[in-house]
Parts: structure tokens; C-alpha cells; sequence
């Protein structure tokens, strides 16, 4: 299949299952050599018999959608977000919960593949929050469309290349290696939860104070469909909560009611009276 003949189809294809061709540029040799084995798998010749095949099925569309998702994550992904994490959004959700009357700060990591985001919020935490805040616990729900993702998260089994980007001194001690394995220590799988759910069509209760949504809907969604579910997630998100999104990501136009930290992609959702 030649690139320029993948790029006309996915360019035909992705709005119909309401995703973007800018968000795939770069990623799209990954995208045509799974369509490539599903017509292999199929017997066609080429991409046209591709579309007959999706316009006389419309199951197709579901197995072409699979082929559309891109599961990259790792621990410390994007380093600075973390570290203004750990520096100031966390520490200030925990100073801020005992007004509320809690003890609790509740995060939600969307799209959480393998659950390295998810635990990479977890070690944070005790490592560098926690001790501050002793009495202040955390919860953090990871959500993603594919069961074998929540499978591996709830493993927590990861090879060296997914802790490449974590500090070392944290390597060592919240992970157990076997071999080439390194296997999440048990007490920081505590108040890790982990959930199949799409986000298109489904979404936890809330309310959070942090929600990381980051590198999926405002990457590879269309724009319409970003504002619904930015919608979603302003209502599931408290006032004066976090919200953070992928470095190379922006929120639509429309969105107001968030302010970035500086140089950050992270955004702080304003509270009645500020601003």
C-alpha cells in the first residue's frame, strides 16, 4: 500500500468516525499498516475494495475504529507537567480539601492505556506530596476503550523502556524488577482504580479535582466533538480544579473558563468570583 493511497483514505475515512486526518499525520504509519493486514486478512486488492467492503457492512466501521487508536504512554510522560504537579497543583488540591470538608483529592486520567499516567500520579504523590499533607488521601480512576489496556493497567507489569523518563530514585523504589519486568510495588496500586468506558459515550460521576485528558480527544477528535466533550468534562470537573491536556494540544475557542499555568498545558477552571 503506498502512503500517499493510505493518506486519500484515511482522509475519506476518519471524519466519518468523527476523527481528524490532522491528528493522524504523523502517526499514520501505524494506522495503514494495521488497515494493510485487515485487507490482507480480508483478500482484497487494494483500498477501494476497502470502501465497498465498509459501505455494504457497517460493522467494518467498528473494526476500522480499533485500528484507529493509538495507545502511547509511559511513566513522566511530558516531564514538566509532572513536576508542576508535584510542585504546586497537587500540594494546592490538598491544602484546599479540609475546607470542603474532605479528605480527598480525586483525579481522573482519560485515555489511561497501560495505567502509566494513572501510577506515575500514584508515586507522585507519596513521594512528593503526601508527606506534607498526611492526612489527605488520593483517588484516581483511569478510563480507556480497550479492555486489553485496563487488563495490562490492573497488571501493573511494565518493560524498562515505559520507566525510561522517571526519575531513577523513584524507579527504585516503587517498582519490583524480574528481569526485564518491573512489576508496581502493592501499596501503590492502593486508591488506583481502573474502568473500560469510552468517553464518547460514557463518564464517571465525579466530581474531580484533576482530570489529565491528555494526547486522544483534543488530538484526534473533530472539532465538534472536542467541544461536547470538554462539556462533559467541565461539568465533572469542580470549581477550581485542574484540568490537563497533551503538550502539543489546545482547547477549542470556546472554553473560557480555564486559564493555563504559565507555559504549561495544564489549566485551572475558575471558581465563582475570580478572574
Amino acid at each position: 500500500m503506498r502512503d500517499r493511497d493510505c493518506v486519500g483514505f484515511l482522509q475519506w475515512a476518519l471524519p466519518r468516525l468523527g476523527l481528524r486526518w490532522p491528528g493522524y499525520r504523523k502517526v499514520r504509519g501505524t494506522v495503514c499498516k494495521r488497515v494493510g493486514r485487515r485487507l490482507r486478512a480480508l483478500g482484497l486488492v487494494d483500498l477501494d475494495a476497502y470502501r465497498d467492503v465498509l459501505a455494504a457492512d457497517p460493522r467494518e466501521w467498528e473494526c476500522l475504529e480499533t485500528f484507529c487508536r493509538i495507545p502511547i504512554s509511559r511513566f513522566w510522560r511530558d516531564r514538566g507537567v509532572f513536576e508542576r504537579l508535584g510542585r504546586e497543583v497537587l500540594p494546592a488540591l490538598a491544602a484546599e480539601a479540609p475546607a470542603r470538608g474532605e479528605r480527598l483529592v480525586r483525579c481522573w486520567s482519560i485515555g489511561c492505556a497501560s495505567g502509566e499516567e494513572a501510577y506515575s500520579l500514584r508515586i507522585l504523590w507519596r513521594e512528593e506530596v503526601q508527606p506534607a499533607f498526611p492526612g489527605i488521601e488520593i483517588s484516581i480512576l483511569g478510563t480507556d476503550v480497550e479492555s486489553t489496556m485496563i487488563a495490562r493497567a490492573e497488571a501493573a507489569c511494565y518493560g524498562e523502556g515505559s520507566l525510561k523518563d522517571l526519575p531513577s530514585r523513584w524507579r527504585e523504589r516503587a517498582f519490583d524488577r524480574d528481569g526485564g519486568a518491573f512489576h508496581l510495588m502493592p501499596g501503590l496500586k492502593e486508591g488506583v482504580v481502573f474502568r473500560l468506558q469510552d468517553i464518547r459515550e460514557e463518564q464517571p460521576d465525579g466530581p474531580f479535582d484533576l482530570i489529565l485528558c491528555r494526547n486522544l480527544v483534543f488530538t484526534y477528535f473533530e472539532e465538534g466533538l472536542q467541544a461536547a466533550v470538554l462539556g462533559r468534562l467541565d461539568r465533572r470537573l469542580r470549581a477550581g480544579g485542574y484540568l490537563v491536556i497533551g503538550s502539543h494540544e489546545r482547547l477549542p475557542d470556546d472554553a473560557p473558563s480555564y486559564a493555563p499555568l504559565d507555559g504549561l498545558p495544564v489549566y485551572r477552571k475558575r471558581a465563582d468570583g475570580e478572574w
